[in-house]
C-alpha cells in the first residue's frame, strides 16, 4: 500500500457514499430518470460541497446505474449505513444532507420500505 496513513481518516477513503440512481429504461418502463434524478444529484452535490462535507474522509456523491428498486423511484442509498431513501424534491435532498450526512441521523419519513423492489 502506498501513501501515508492519516489517523484522522477511517479505513475507508470516504466516510460516506451517497449513490443516486440515474438509470433510464427503454420502453417507458418505470425508472429514476423519469423523476429528474439528475437534478436531485446535482443539487445534492452542490449542497454537500456548500456544507463543507465533501472529499476524502467525508462524503462522496456518486451517480449510479440501476439500483433495482425502481418501484420506489427515485431512490438513493447512503453507504456504509445501508440506508435507502425515496425523495420527491430538493427540500427532501436538503433534509437528507442536513439530518443524515451532517447530523448522522436517519430521516425516517423518507425511508424506502424494505419490500420495495423492481
Amino acid at each position: 500500500m502506498s501513501g501515508t496513513y492519516n489517523s484522522r481518516m477511517t479505513l475507508s477513503y470516504y466516510r460516506r457514499h451517497i449513490f443516486f440512481c440515474l438509470n433510464q429504461r427503454a420502453n417507458n418502463e418505470a425508472c429514476c430518470a423519469q423523476h429528474d434524478a439528475q437534478a436531485a444529484f446535482d443539487h445534492c452535490k452542490s449542497r454537500v460541497k456548500a456544507a463543507g462535507i465533501n472529499g476524502p474522509g467525508a462524503v462522496r456523491v456518486n451517480k449510479s446505474g440501476c439500483l433495482d428498486r425502481c418501484a420506489g423511484g427515485p431512490v438513493l442509498v447512503v453507504y456504509p449505513d445501508a440506508v435507502w431513501y425515496h425523495y420527491v424534491d430538493a427540500s427532501d435532498i436538503d433534509e437528507i444532507v442536513d439530518v443524515h450526512l451532517v447530523g448522522g441521523r436517519v430521516v425516517e419519513r423518507l425511508l424506502l420500505a424494505p419490500d420495495i423492489g423492481h
